[in-house]
């Protein structure tokens, strides 16, 4: 159910939203490629530290000189070992990475060691723990005055994505920098493009399309020993709770892409989806394929189709259609009247989008991405619950709605059980 209470309007929306949705340095900032220039060393702490917490590490550390690691924070202390192990090991390409400066007493682990590294003396903080915990990490880093970069996406539930943009205005009266790793949005080309689509270069937008269609993905298996709580959190992307399902872990940055283009957010979303081959218990409750019919202001309608399969033909990207032309928009190129491919220099975007975050902090002017950043989770979110229920869902009933898929205790033992969404089966929104 929907409680009138304290709704927040469509209107009240748009006017915050898509006043940061641009947001970005100006130029170019440095790229680490000397110590020559003399800058403020930063102390970064890492809560999250699986394959994109370690992988976040080195972007961080390449994008700017005198970033150094001092504390990480895993529910598991095998996962923070072979973070290590990965970054220093010397058959590491490149050989050890440099500035891993981590102790032992920064070394943080169980379900509330989150908490811990917040109260080390780090500038920012990199939170890559699954997605269903951001929203109360993202809390608990602002209340502790750190700058923050947080991945995609920011919470798995509407009531998670409220409490991220409540906290981004903290944020805000803190003076704190936070990124979103929508990294498209620190893509040079993609800046272009989108850009040249604003300005008219392809028309009037009338359509777009969006696609994650990929492959299948990992599994960590299970261990007699594990609890099941601690079996979910290690196979998090299996359980809506704490992934969102594949429409709002992976698809998203196709579906943020499209909001960008457009410069707004659905009004309505009809969708379907359901498991198809990923059927065995072990994949928990979400879903191996999805198509989303958005429909935007002005009658212009997006299909969002994202499928994880083996053997398939597979096709990521996003695709906007103008009255004189179009664009494959990832893929930095217009065509039509206006034909431009954005061919300088290349950047690495999960590299650069920590370097603007640096550049934030060190000249003392904030940027925060964390409203659109809400704004395009709830987007994805409202896809998926579309085809959850095969019920036609609108943005306001989303924005407003009481689902909320966070336990209410995170310890070993047991964790959340529910069965798998079936289209005209209740719901509770």
């Amino acid at each position: 159910m929907v409680d009138n209470k304290d709704k927040i309007s469509r209107r009240d929306f748009i006017a915050t939203g898509l006043a940061v949705a641009t947001t970005a340095i100006s130029g170019f900032p440095f790229v680490q490629t000397t110590r020559a220039q003399s800058v403020k060393p930063l102390k970064i702490g890492v809560i999250g530290c699986g394959g994109r917490g370690t992988g976040a590490i080195e972007n961080a550390i390449t994008a700017a000189p005198d970033i150094h690691l001092v504390a990480l924070a895993d529910p598991f202390p095998d996962r923070i070992e072979t973070c290590l192990k990965e970054l220093k090991g010397p058959k590491r390409k490149g050989g050890p990475l440099p500035n891993i400066e981590v102790k032992e007493d920064h070394i943080f682990t169980g379900f509330n060691c989150y908490k811990k590294l917040l109260e080390t003396d780090i500038d920012y903080v990199i939170l890559t723990e699954p997605p269903g915990f951001r929203p109360r990490s993202f809390e608990a880093a602002v209340e502790a005055g750190k700058h923050i970069f947080m991945e995609k996406p920011v919470a798995t539930d509407p009531v998670g994505v409220r409490k991220i943009l409540e906290t981004a205005k903290k944020a805000k009266e803190k003076g704190l920098s936070v990124v979103v790793g929508f990294n498209f949005r620190h893509n040079v080309g993609t800046r272009e493009i989108v850009k040249r689509i604003h300005n008219g270069d392809i028309g009037e937008v009338v359509s777009a399309r969006s696609y994650f269609n990929t492959g299948t993905l990992w599994h960590r298996g299970e261990d007699p020993s594990w609890t099941e709580m601690e079996y979910q959190c290690r196979n998090w992307y299996y359980f809506c709770w704490l992934s969102g399902d594949h429409i709002v872990e992976q698809h998203i940055h196709y579906i943020d892409m499209t909001n960008w283009v457009l410069n707004s957010y659905p009004i309505r979303a009809m969708g379907l989806g359901g498991r198809q081959v990923r059927t065995e218990s072990k994949y928990g409750n979400i879903y191996d394929h999805f198509t989303i019919d958005y429909e935007y202001p002005n009658n212009v309608h997006v299909m969002a189709m994202s499928r994880q399969m083996a053997k398939c033909d597979n096709l990521v990207g996003c695709f906007a259609h103008g009255t004189i032309g179009y664009s494959g928009v990832n893929e930095n190129e217009i065509f039509g009247k206006n034909a431009y491919k954005y061919a300088e220099k290349f950047v690495d975007a999960q590299v650069y989008e920590h370097t603007e975050l640096i550049e934030s902090i060190r000249k003392g002017e904030p940027i925060n991405e964390a409203e659109f950043g809400a704004y395009s989770t709830l987007t994805a979110i409202m896809g998926r619950e579309s085809a959850y229920t095969g019920k036609v869902v609108t943005w306001e009933e989303m924005l407003n709605s009481n689902l909320d898929l966070f336990p209410k205790k995170i310890e070993p033992g047991p964790a959340p059980k529910s069965g798998v969404p079936m289209p005209g089966q209740p719901r509770p929104l």
